[in-house]
């Protein structure tokens, strides 16, 4: 547990330098901005593009720090620690649920992010939770219709539909 607390933290600490380092990219539709330039205000403008992705990564990359000032410390539980990181259930938890995303991104292709996101939670809240098929389909169901309205419509933030899009096409005429 020592060991997977350490590898844990470095892992996350350079995915945290990696989005502070992708978020100070100049944005594409105005190349003219200096790196970093777009991390600060803007002035008559607000925040810029890449401001909420850097200080959150700031924030995720300091908190990787702590998590290895207390590993050194040995002032965490995990730091003390002999026990095995995974034991047969966290590995076959692990499989299901790291299973479940990999089909998630390859139904994103086929089916779009909302069908995509309906087959995921069907399969997480049924299969792996257990609940009943009212549940799983309320839930399963509302979540996709949630974020099409937030996010394409409400946000125009508009997200990969795959081989569905037509089923879209009529939702767009009404909204927008």
């Amino acid at each position: 547990m020592r060991r997977a607390e350490i590898v844990t933290a470095i892992i996350l600490g350079l995915c945290c330098l990696g989005l502070m380092w992708k978020s100070g990219e100049a944005p594409a539709w105005n190349p003219d901005i200096a790196r970093f330039d777009n991390i600060w205000m803007i002035e008559g403008e607000g925040p810029g593009s890449g401001a909420w992705p850097f200080w959150l990564s700031l924030i995720m990359l300091l908190c990787c720090i702590w998590i290895g000032v207390n590993w050194y410390r040995r002032t965490s539980p995990n730091s003390v620690s002999e026990e095995l990181f995974l034991d047969a259930y966290g590995r076959k938890m692990l499989l299901q649920v790291g299973g479940g995303l990999f089909g998630f991104l390859i139904a994103i292709y086929f089916t779009g992010f909302y069908g995509g996101m309906l087959l995921f939670l069907i399969y997480y809240i049924r299969f792996l939770g257990r609940h009943s098929w009212k549940q799983t389909l309320s839930i399963s169901i509302l979540m996709p219709v949630i974020s099409f309205f937030f996010f394409d419509i409400a946000m125009r933030i508009v997200l990969p539909k795959g081989y569905l899009e037509p089923l879209f096409i009529p939702l767009y005429d009404i909204f927008l």
